[in-house]
């Protein structure tokens, strides 16, 4: 074969065939990466909307504190109502950071986690069951290692309750939720006073709502129950369909005081401002409702 004054070889001519296809693959190979690394970069620039539109991220730290050196027997109700309390959460669509038996470190560590996941859409709750101490004006859940001999000891050791309140609401969180079982006799008070005093009335930051177990000053003696009285009755509230917050605490507080013979009277003080879904599928709803 001639082409002008060049003559080509059949065999050059298949070479460079070739040549020209697979610089095309490779062209064609380039292109197509290119677009997924743009397709890839788009997806993460997406907002991540695998949560439902309009659905605030519920969180909670729950703390089950039973094994106390100082203690003359553990609190076994401690431990069961924290994992029951976190098993009904986690059903309803709360991230539940659970810890047992809990340092001051751990406890401390706990909370910073958390502030971590709170957000201006959040509903944050704590749950705290085992020994409180009020100091000042102010209720301390005490740690499994705490080293209390005088009150000021309960300011070194304890974690304010008031602070984690406090902390919820540095981090912006839209709705604080507390549920305090703590108002027990305990070991450390008779060391510095002659009787236990039970907890001090709980300062309620804005948009809160705050169960404890016993009205302010009142301790509560430990059963031989499984659970609380307290848990027991707020675990039967959260199972109501389509259960709101101050409902659901309202209904707990007159459970117990029935329960009880009015010898337990739970205290329920709230600021909120809007009814608190505390089911998934009625948050939903309820995030529908207000879009």
């Amino acid at each position: 074969m001639k082409i002008g004054q060049f003559r080509v070889s059949p065999r050059s001519i298949t070479l460079a065939a070739v040549l020209v296809g697979m610089v095309s693959l490779a062209i064609g190979a380039h292109a197509a990466l290119n677009k997924r690394s743009l397709d890839v970069a788009k997806a993460l620039a997406v907002p991540d909307t695998s949560d439902v539109a309009g659905k605030p991220s519920r969180v909670a730290l729950v703390i089950g504190n039973g094994h106390y050196p100082d203690a003359s027997r553990p609190l076994g109700q401690s431990i069961n109502d924290c994992r029951a309390l976190t098993t009904s959460l986690r059903r309803d669509g709360f991230d539940v950071i659970m810890v047992e038996d809990a340092t001051k470190d751990e406890m401390r560590r706990a909370v910073g986690r958390l502030k971590s996941k709170i957000g201006p859409d959040t509903t944050a709750l704590l749950f705290f069951s085992g020994f409180g101490i009020q100091a000042g004006r102010e209720s301390y859940m005490i740690p499994v290692d705490a080293q209390i001999w005088k009150e000021v000891d309960v300011r070194r050791d304890g974690i304010s309750i008031e602070s984690v309140l406090g902390a919820m609401k540095e981090r912006g969180a839209k709705v604080k939720l507390a549920v305090i079982d703590a108002s027990r006799r305990n070991p450390y008070e008779r060391r510095f006073r002659s009787f236990s005093h039970g907890l001090a009335p709980i300062n309620v930051p804005d948009n809160a709502l705050i169960l404890s177990a016993a009205t302010p000053g009142k301790v509560v003696d430990e059963s031989s129950s499984q659970n609380s009285l307290l848990m027991a009755e707020l675990l039967k509230s959260l199972d109501s369909p389509n259960a709101q917050a101050e409902a659901a605490f309202g209904k707990t507080r007159v459970a117990v005081l029935q329960a009880s013979e009015g010898e337990q009277v739970p205290t329920v003080s709230s600021s909120l401002t809007e009814d608190v879904p505390l089911k998934a599928d009625a948050a939903i709803t309820s995030g529908k409702a207000g879009s």
